[in-house]
């Protein structure tokens, strides 16, 4: 029986097996490893959090689908390209390698990680340098407001808006600005900006071309921009210098407010400046003749005249016979 099962025939015993091998070709190992060089070659290595250059292939309803030269093309959320007016094929982004695979082995990019990433470089980079960029001002915040710098919000306080003190930040929202970055966390990524110091370091400028070209007995014209007992400040135009009260006239007064006004303008002689302390003293009274060089010559010894008392003290009393 066993002999009969060996040799019974089958409905296919006249198949030939080898039919799938007809166009079958074989390599050496040489020839397989070249093979392998030469498309692994064509496939470019990647990692996660890396940025390069992707190629828009297609647009779906939520996804844009790039190559990056990579074994698979990658995803990026359509609505990461709100700003393109007009995504077409063929366009090129920088993107973000989210994750290489994830669980359904799909490439996932980002093209707002890579804006992040390069705006941060680039902030990283004007803070170590000190050049100057622009932001948008796009919100007000507490303390200050919001700042949109290559495309990343960056903080400027209230205290860095300006030299004198800001009440209305809402003024300044939808402005463009020049800004420093004066602060940054790389730990949170966060950054501090401020146009006060731009202010600050053209008013320095001034003030040192100003000192610089300073002489003893040069005349200016300056704005009285504060009085205080004791003399006046007065701004020379990017400098203050200071007006002291026996210096403002020859005849004696109590208080500067007596011959002054806030905001006058008046020419002033250099008395002294100081380059260390960068103080400017100013005399006013200077610029008229001293009253003894103008005295009456029918004023003599002996002459009466009469007077107006402007002091008193312990030792005696002063009197103006002739008004200065």
């Amino acid at each position: 029986m066993s002999d009969n099962l060996l040799t019974n025939a089958t409905a296919h015993d006249d198949f030939d097996w080898s039919v799938d091998k007809r166009n079958v070709v074989t390599y050496t190992e040489e020839e397989r490893k070249r093979y392998d060089d030469v498309y692994a070659g064509t496939l470019k290595t990647i990692e996660n959090s890396e940025i390069v250059k992707g190629t828009v292939v297609a647009v779906t309803p939520i996804d844009v689908v790039l190559n990056i030269g990579f074994k698979s093309d990658g995803l990026v959320p359509l609505s990461e390209f709100r700003d393109v007016e007009e995504l077409k094929l063929g366009d090129v982004f920088d993107v973000f390698v989210v994750n290489k695979e994830d669980k359904k082995g799909v490439l996932i990019l980002s093209r707002k990680n890579a804006r992040m990433v390069r705006a941060w470089d680039d902030i990283v980079d004007a803070h170590a340098t000190g050049v100057v960029v622009t932001g948008k001002i796009t919100s007000k915040t507490k303390g200050g407001l919001i700042a949109n710098v290559f495309g990343m919000e960056t903080f400027l306080p209230g205290s860095q808006i300006d030299v004198k003190p800001i009440t209305d930040y809402d003024v300044y929202v939808g402005k463009t600005m020049e800004l420093k970055v004066v602060k940054i966390n790389e730990a949170i990524k966060n950054a501090v900006v401020s146009h006060k110091a731009l202010i600050e370091s053209d008013i320095e400028a001034q003030r040192e071309a100003i000192i610089g070209k300073l002489e003893k007995g040069q005349v200016l014209e300056g704005v009285i921009k504060n009085i205080t007992d004791f003399g006046a400040f007065i701004d020379l135009g990017g400098v203050d210098g200071l007006l002291y009260i026996t210096d403002i006239s020859w005849g004696r007064i109590a208080h500067p407010k007596e011959v002054l006004e806030l905001n006058q303008k008046l020419n002033v002689v250099v008395l002294d400046y100081d380059d260390n302390k960068k103080r400017i003293s100013l005399g006013l009274k200077q610029l008229q003749p001293h009253p003894w060089d103008t005295l009456d010559t029918t004023i003599d010894v002996g002459t009466k005249v009469k007077g107006k008392v402007v002091n008193v003290e312990d030792y005696g009393a002063f009197l103006e016979i002739t008004p200065v």
